[in-house]
């Protein structure tokens, strides 16, 4: 870990899936509904659009490969849309959109004590997601923790996707802090790859499909979960530890 990685943390920008709210358990029910929409009754093509997306329907998870885990919705739609030759891509976007708003969401953590101390700490903080920002805005009103959020970006934003650093530079601008000073948390490598590629401190947390082994030749630091968080910045911080 960098020598200054969590001495002087001004904010903490959050990944979404995964990171706030546990991953198999929020999108693998949406996952198994999706397929079963767009199939209409065809297991054989719900079990193809389910090895394009890399999911077991029967387990309702995700492969550690799955571009689902860290892509777009356009991404996702992509690998759906050779199956389903009646659609247009906006259609299918859109279509994956809306199911995306109503999947409920589990959170990896009680996140509003958790996000309270953060915030209690004197941190800013934002979200940075692929999923579409109006989907994102919706899970975390329906979690309560909307209001503990300075910014919240998805792929649409007009900032681009992760693991590109658009995301991440433009919270850092828009709170008026440094990037340097801003730590990206986040399950997956698209997330600590964008931290580097920003600047930024990479935090890595197990809380979604990616484990210890993967994530941590990218990381600064790989905690359990973003309840580590506060406890990882006060005893990383200067002074900290000494008589």
């Amino acid at each position: 870990m960098r020598a200054e990685t969590s001495q002087s943390i001004a904010a903490v920008l959050f990944d979404k899936d995964g990171t706030l709210f546990d991953f198999n358990a929020t999108w693998g029910a949406w996952a198994r509904g999706m397929l079963a929409e767009l199939s209409a009754g065809d297991d054989l093509l719900a079990a193809r659009m389910a090895e394009a997306i890399r999911f077991a329907p029967e387990a309702a998870l995700f492969e550690p490969d799955s571009p689902v885990i860290a892509g777009t919705v356009a991404e996702v739609a992509a690998l759906l849309l050779p199956h389903l030759p009646g659609l247009e891509a906006d259609q299918l976007i859109a279509r994956l959109d809306a199911g995306a708003q109503k999947a409920p969401q589990m959170p990896a953590v009680p996140l509003v004590p958790c996000l309270q101390q953060l915030r209690g700490q004197g941190l800013r903080l934002g979200v940075a997601t692929n999923d579409a920002e109006a989907s994102a805005r919706v899970h975390l009103a329906q979690a309560g923790v909307a209001g503990l959020f300075d910014f919240v970006a998805g792929y649409d934003s007009g900032h681009g996707a992760k693991p590109a650093p658009g995301q991440l530079l433009a919270f850092a601008a828009a709170i008026g802090v440094a990037p340097g000073r801003v730590a990206m948390v986040g399950d997956s490598l698209h997330d600590l790859h964008a931290a580097r590629a920003a600047g930024m401190v990479a935090v890595g947390v197990l809380s979604g499909p990616a484990r210890a082994e993967v994530l941590a030749p990218v990381a600064d630091v790989v905690l359990d979960d973003i309840a580590a968080i506060a406890g990882w910045l006060e005893q990383s911080a200067p002074g900290a530890g000494r008589a």
